[in-house]
C-alpha cells in the first residue's frame, strides 16, 4: 500500500478552496493527472456521489471510479477509490496562521494491481505521484490566485466607476 501526504499553504481563504475543491468536474483544470471526470451518480456533490476519472501518469492510463464518503463543507472531503486502484483519499482545509491563507492537505491510501507492480510498484509510485501531486497544489494555487486577482480587478473597476 503506498500511503502519500503532500501539504501545501495557499493564499486564499477557506472558503475560496473549499469552492475550488467541490467543484469536481474543474479538477481536470489543475491535476496534471486528471484527464476528464464522468459522473456515474446522478449527485454531483456530498456524500454518495460517484464519478470516473480517466488518469494519466506517464505512459500509464486508467480510469479511477471514486465515491464522495466525506463532505465537510470548508474543511474535508473524503473519497474511496473502488476501480483498479483501491483505497482511500482526503483533501482537508484549515485556516493557516497567515492572514488570509489555508494549509490543504491531501492524503491518499493507494493499493496498486498487479500489473502495477503491486506493493513494489507502489514504492516507486508514492514517490511520483507525491511530486505530481505536489504540483497540482501548486497549480490549485494559481487558479486560486488568478479568480482573487480578477476579482480585486473588477472591484477597482466598480470603485472607479463610483458603483
Amino acid at each position: 500500500m503506498a500511503k502519500i501526504r503532500v501539504s501545501r499553504v495557499v493564499p486564499a481563504r477557506t472558503g475560496a478552496v473549499w469552492e475550488a475543491l467541490r467543484d469536481i468536474p474543474s479538477h481536470v483544470d489543475w491535476m496534471a493527472d486528471a484527464v476528464a471526470i464522468r459522473f456515474v451518480s446522478d449527485q454531483r456533490t456530498g456524500v454518495g456521489t460517484a464519478f470516473d476519472c480517466d488518469t494519466k501518469v506517464g505512459p500509464i492510463r486508467l480510469v479511477d471510479r471514486m465515491e464522495v464518503t466525506e463532505w465537510e463543507p470548508g474543511r474535508a472531503m473524503g473519497v474511496r477509490h473502488v476501480g483498479l486502484v483501491t483505497g482511500t483519499g482526503r483533501f482537508s482545509l484549515r485556516p493557516s496562521r497567515r492572514r488570509r491563507a489555508t494549509r490543504v492537505t491531501w492524503e491518499e491510501e493507494l493499493r496498486f494491481p498487479w500489473w502495477l507492480g503491486g506493493p513494489i510498484g507502489a514504492l516507486v509510485g508514492k514517490q511520483v505521484l507525491a511530486a505530481i501531486w505536489r504540483g497540482n497544489l501548486r497549480r490549485l494555487e494559481a487558479r486560486l490566485s488568478e479568480r482573487g486577482s480578477r476579482g480585486a480587478r473588477r472591484r477597482g473597476r466598480a470603485r472607479r466607476r463610483g458603483a
